[in-house]
């Protein structure tokens, strides 16, 4: 399959902020229009990679929003995907065509989602309800609230109603009150107001000086030490490291034996993923979540081209470069508290370095720049190579940060 273009993603985030899917949108190099043959072979490929043989739908419970042209109607790829956790997003005026109309009919039947762009409030009916299962309302100009109350009143009993863009937090709760889901686009990156930030909570404290230890090489039964003061840190890090399948097919059951089977540096990525999670900032999941996945992207992105030893720094670099928004801290001063490869300072300040370009090329991902084309060009790192690490790191957050 011929790739020329790039995958980048946008969070749906529901009333109460949690990530429920993801759109999945292609992007063009240089930004030529898509065409419809590219679509559909997006789903395939989206298929071939978040749906497996053997474990199923690797995105557990998140939805995928895919942008659709009638012609991925009728396309066996889409019946690799669960109908379920499936919306395909089509513009309202391809409803004209009475052909499109049947061949939607029979995907919602199937039990597929299909959401409905460009639609004027005023056509919001009971009408719909045989073609769609979304609406989605472009927001114009200033007033969003208002705007979002005229659609919370036009809404159907089966359509649920999707917002963007939603570009700040009062925005957002006025959609969340009226119960909208919404994109948020780069949203959840920006801090709730009202949120008081109090640094480091005793947590976050107790998984710095073990990170600090594991840097020193100190011996287990130190580490062991400092995280028996804290049982519900050892419970959780053992739930991680299980949830992700590190224990070569059984469960660990102590800090010990997981030391022992996995080694130093990947206790350090542990460590990293619950630092960011033992955080009480106010943040959102969504930044969590974004976090785990730009971390991992960032790995996998950079193992193409750098020795696997560079994995863990790879990881901590995406991880951390969020860090500063997790824990309400200025860059500055989190990499002060907490001691870091020179390398990986240099990606997290200026993305520079071995590791930088890696980070900028997974932050352009999931912020649907139109930089990704020449970011990826100049790490040498193909579309197709891209949006499989891409779609990797979607599903392997999943995994950890059930």
């Amino acid at each position: 399959m011929h790739h020329k273009n790039y995958i980048v993603r946008e969070p749906l985030l529901d009333s109460t902020q949690r990530v429920i899917g993801y759109e999945l949108l292609w992007q063009q190099k240089g930004g030529q229009p898509v065409l419809d043959t590219d679509l559909e072979q997006l789903v395939g490929f989206v298929a071939e990679h978040v749906q497996h043989e053997e474990h199923g739908w690797l995105l557990r419970d998140k939805m995928l929003f895919l942008d659709a042209v009638p012609a991925m109607l009728s396309t066996d790829a889409l019946f690799a995907l669960p109908p379920e956790r499936t919306v395909l997003s089509l513009q309202a005026r391809t409803l004209m065509d009475p052909n499109t109309r049947a061949a939607v009919q029979a995907v919602r039947a199937g039990g597929v989602g299909i959401s409905i762009r460009g639609l004027d409030v005023g056509h919001i009916t009971k009408a719909l309800a045989p073609y769609a299962s979304h609406v989605e309302m472009r927001f114009a100009g200033i007033n969003v609230a208002e705007q979002a109350r005229t659609y919370a009143a036009a809404k159907g009993a089966a359509l649920r109603m999707v917002g963007r863009p939603v570009s700040n937090w009062i925005d957002y709760d006025a959609c969340a009150t009226l119960g909208l889901e919404a994109f948020v686009g780069k949203l959840h990156l920006t801090p709730r107001p009202g949120n008081p930030v109090k640094g480091l909570n005793p947590a976050q404290t107790t998984i710095l000086q073990l990170m600090q230890m594991v840097q020193n090489n100190d011996d287990i039964p130190k580490l062991e030490g400092v995280l028996k003061r804290d049982p519900a840190l050892t419970y959780k890090l053992l739930r991680n490291i299980n949830s992700a399948g590190f224990g070569a097919g059984r469960d660990v059951q102590s800090i010990r034996q997981a030391i022992a089977l996995m080694g130093y540096a990947p206790l350090y990525r542990w460590l990293t993923l619950l630092l960011a999670s033992a955080s009480t900032s106010g943040y959102s999941p969504v930044l969590m979540e974004t976090a785990v996945i730009r971390g991992r992207l960032t790995e996998l992105l950079g193992l193409h081209a750098l020795p696997k030893a560079e994995g863990e720094n790879l990881f901590v670099a995406g991880m951390f470069s969020l860090l500063d928004r997790l824990l309400g801290l200025p860059m500055k001063d989190v990499l002060d508290t907490i001691p870091l490869p020179p390398e990986v300072v240099k990606a997290l300040l200026a993305r520079e370095g071995m590791y930088g370009p890696y980070l900028a090329l997974a932050e352009a991902c999931e912020l649907s720049s139109n930089l990704v084309g020449s970011l990826a060009a100049g790490l040498e790192l193909s579309p197709l190579e891209v949006n499989k690490a891409h779609l990797e790191a979607l599903a392997w957050a999943q995994a950890v940060t059930q």
